[in-house]
């Protein structure tokens, strides 16, 4: 080794001895790295802090302590969660002579009632950090205690104590804990609270847990048509409830749902579970430890769908359907709604943020807990088994499918028949220059008037049931595993992404053709964003329309005009029948109009209008167009909400009419 290194001389950076040591202490560490606590310092982390305060006033419910909490959402971001569970302590701490407990849980890293088990069986909260980073990131902070018929309080500002605690008087009836705080906008700048993911996180809690009230209050400011003044939340049938409200109205493969629960008391654990599989539905998934939510999933999820899986190919086998041996979990979880709630003792998760749960013997427990379940559930009803059967199986034919056929090849429609087509689509037989068209309609009421009015040498209609993928926000596999933009790219033939050819598209247009109403507009936005992203080159060279369809049908006497829109109707009803009396059909959709009207008015190219759909050919303008899909259709909603904020003002009654 080199003597220089021992020549005593100072490096570059300056002198480096014991003052360069920092210690942190206290609460400083969370002020100077919010992130290694809360995630960061985004709209995100700041409901972090809602979720901390609210998962401590759910564990002294699931602990059996307390029945009721309240939410309570103030003008100036301020946010008080209450609960009527035991309080905390509020005498002196043994280890901290001067300070009370509750200073102390408050002020102090990894303090708290969770460690030994002895009082919480299970908590979301778990190293202790919870409500002290709450208190540290919050410029003003008020914990009210309700104990032994006395009430308590303390306050703090950016983690520091602003006096001892105090007794504030006294309470026959009332126990409990109630914590109110203002983020810091040194921390967060001026984010705010928004009240509807509150509200939704409220009510989530409640799925959780059956035995517990929660109850919502907000600033009248605050409110609006989605977010009450108001609410009380309670559900005895737990997910169960959970679900059948997230479901609606939608036809499901089976009617009856799976769900169920199961306790292991010798492990002091709980799994409960609600699973529907919707038809022509993407599907959604929520994972929850100890009522806090995992949205990465995790071991948990792992057993759940190793149980159903299994399961599956076990009724297979019981039916004598030996290609179910070939279904994977992603066939059975594809497009399915799942929910899935653990109780365990002292869970792993992957960070301070719980967003995946890493510990081992959750998967075992979900498993088998949920194994003989399903098994009973599939068996106990042999058609309802063979219909979720025989629907998995579907997609893992599918799946199989694309497996095989991952390039497809431009072939005319004179030899299609050699080529394998999804089998909802109905071709054309012409194969002439420029005329054949690909109408992607709304629906198999839609496509059946479509399949009657079109011209059968040069279009060709291929029904999609109810909106797609959101490209955009979706993972690839999730968008591989998507069976509707599966027969989507093999109708066209043309690939995708970097393999997307538009020279071997198998039509001239390809013609969106949704309902004229708002469902419909969503559902051709969701098509438009999946061919900017998927196939932009058939775009730039102006392959994609939307076609016009209309809302109303307006007859005066024996003449019938078609109007497009509420301002086109206005239009007409002043100008053309100005001083008649008019009959007016509204259109709920293009399966309500007959063949001709629909050939008349969309389809036949004498008399339709259509909306070509292009892209710029300037590497600037296509960027811009970029960053607006991404802001609309992207991930995060609060670009959307922003945009819609800022350009409110510019939909005026001149563009409308427009």
């Amino acid at each position: 080794m080199s003597d220089d290194l021992f020549d005593g001389s100072t490096a570059s950076g300056g002198d480096y001895d014991s003052s360069s040591i920092e210690v942190l202490e206290g609460l400083e560490p969370v002020r100077r790295r919010p992130g290694m606590y809360i995630g960061g310092t985004d709209e995100r982390a700041l409901h972090h802090l809602a979720a901390e305060v609210l998962d401590n006033a759910m564990d002294e419910a699931v602990a059996g302590h307390a029945s009721r909490i309240e939410v309570q959402l103030e003008e100036g971001n301020c946010l008080t969660i209450t609960d009527n569970g035991r309080g905390i302590p509020v005498d002196e701490h043994p280890k901290f002579p001067g300070k009370s407990t509750l200073e102390v849980i408050l002020t102090t890293l990894h303090s708290g009632g969770k460690f030994s088990g002895k009082a919480y069986a299970t908590s979301g909260g778990l190293h202790g950090v919870g409500v002290s980073v709450v208190n540290a990131l919050s410029s003003h902070t008020r914990v009210e205690v309700a104990r032994n018929k006395e009430v308590f309080a303390q306050e703090f500002s950016k983690g520091q104590p602003q006096g001892k605690i105090a007794k504030v008087g006294d309470t026959p009836n009332r126990r409990g804990t109630s914590v109110t705080f203002v983020p810091d906008t040194e921390i967060f700048g001026d984010r705010q609270f928004k009240p509807a993911r509150l509200f939704k996180l409220a009510r989530s809690k409640a799925y959780l847990f059956a035995g517990v009230e929660i109850r919502w209050k907000c600033a009248p400011v605050l409110a609006s048509d989605d977010v009450p003044e108001e609410a009380v939340f309670q559900f005895p049938g737990g997910l169960a409830d959970h679900l059948r409200e997230q479901v609606g109205s939608r036809e499901c493969v089976t009617a009856e749902f799976f769900t169920g629960n199961q306790d292991f008391p010798e492990q002091q654990g709980r799994v409960e579970w609600a699973v529907a599989w919707p038809l022509w539905s993407d599907g959604s998934t929520s994972w929850y430890c100890n009522t806090v939510p995992t949205p990465d999933g995790g071991t948990h999820e792992q057993g759940l769908r190793a149980a159903l899986t299994k399961g599956l190919r076990a009724f297979g086998d019981l039916t004598g359907t030996k290609k179910a041996k070939d279904i994977t979990a992603d066939d059975v979880m594809t497009g399915a709604e799942v929910m899935l709630s653990v109780f365990i003792r002292d869970p792993q998760f992957q960070s301070q943020t719980k967003d995946r749960l890493t510990s081992p013997e959750a998967a075992r427990l979900v498993e088998n807990a949920v194994r003989d379940h399903f098994d009973h559930y599939l068996a106990d009803n042999m058609e309802r088994g063979k219909a979720l059967l025989g629907n998995v199986m579907e997609r893992m034919e599918e799946r199989l499918k694309r497996k095989q056929e991952r390039e497809i090849k431009r072939k005319t429609a004179t030899n299609a028949k050699k080529l394998r087509l999804p089998g909802k689509l109905t071709d054309c037989s012409g194969d002439g220059e420029g005329e054949t068209e690909l109408f992607i309609v709304e629906g198999d009421s839609a496509g059946g008037s479509a399949k009657q009015a079109r011209n059968r040498k040069t279009q060709a209609i291929l029904p999609i049931r109810g909106k797609i993928l959101n490209v955009a926000s979706a993972t690839a596999d999730k968008i591989r595993a998507n069976s509707e933009i599966a027969d989507l790219v093999l109708a066209l033939g043309c690939g995708t992404r970097k393999d997307c050819d538009p020279e071997q598209l198998r039509y001239d247009r390809v013609v969106i053709m949704t309902d004229a109403d708002v469902d419909g507009a969503h559902i051709a936005t969701l098509l438009m964003t999946f061919f900017f992203q998927e196939m932009p080159e058939l775009v730039r060279r102006g392959h994609l329309y939307l076609a016009q369809p209309p809302l109303y049908r307006l007859t005066a006497g024996k003449e019938s005009v078609y109007a497009q829109d509420d301002a086109h109707r206005e239009k007409i009803e002043n100008g053309v029948f100005k001083g008649k009396k008019v009959d007016v059909g509204r259109f709920k959709g293009l399966g309500e109009m007959n063949p001709g009207q629909l050939r008349e008015t969309t389809m036949d190219p004498a008399t339709r209008s259509l909306i070509r759909i292009t892209l710029p050919d300037q590497h600037e303008q296509r960027f811009a167009v970029k960053e607006l899909v991404d802001q609309l259709m992207g991930r995060n909603p609060e670009h959307r909400f922003n945009f819609i904020q800022n350009r409110a003002g510019e939909i005026d009654r001149e563009m409308i009419d427009a």
